[in-house]
């Protein structure tokens, strides 16, 4: 197994942005170099990071990007990760899926379109996964209103919603 700093060593020749925080390596790359990146991750024999365990989405509203991939990789045989980094525009919050190379992306992609509407092209079946079919928006954005039900108690007490409180 890799320590994170020595794998951040040997991508730096292949990779422009490289970093090692909190004792994990992760490499940031531009959306039309993913899956060139993801292939040379997975086919470098000393690196052979052959397992997608997770990926993962954050928004960052009035941020360019705003929205952030996390593809968090395993090397089932070596036992080091990777996290891969990319960041998607809100005018373009789409990417090309990866599916062909790690089968694992499929629900995952289907978890991050649900939740934040990031649209991978070519996907195999990208549709809602957790969220009801006819459901209106993309509940992890932190545009998207927190919603509640307002409580009411003995004595004529209410409490609203959560997004109509004042502060």
């Amino acid at each position: 197994m890799m320590e994170p700093a020595e794998l951040a060593e040997r991508l730096g020749a292949h990779f422009s942005d490289v970093q090692v925080a909190r004792g994990e390596a992760a490499v940031i790359v531009q959306p039309e170099e993913l899956h060139a990146s993801l292939e040379y991750l997975r086919a470098d024999s000393d690196i052979e990071l052959d397992f997608l365990s997770d990926l993962s989405a954050t928004d960052w509203p009035g941020s360019v990007p705003r929205f952030w991939l996390a593809y968090q990789l395993y090397s089932i045989r070596l036992g080091h990760r990777l996290r891969v980094k990319v960041g998607l525009t809100e005018e373009e919050a789409r990417i090309a899926t990866v599916t062909g190379l790690y089968p694992t992306a499929d629900w995952l992609e289907r978890e991050v379109f649900d939740f934040f509407g990031v649209v991978f092209d070519g996907h195999p079946d990208l549709r809602r996964i957790l969220m009801p079919d006819d459901w209106e928006g993309h509940p992890l954005r932190k545009d998207y209103a927190l919603g509640g039900t307002g409580t009411h108690y003995r004595g004529g007490a209410f409490i609203p919603p959560v997004d109509q409180r004042g502060m």
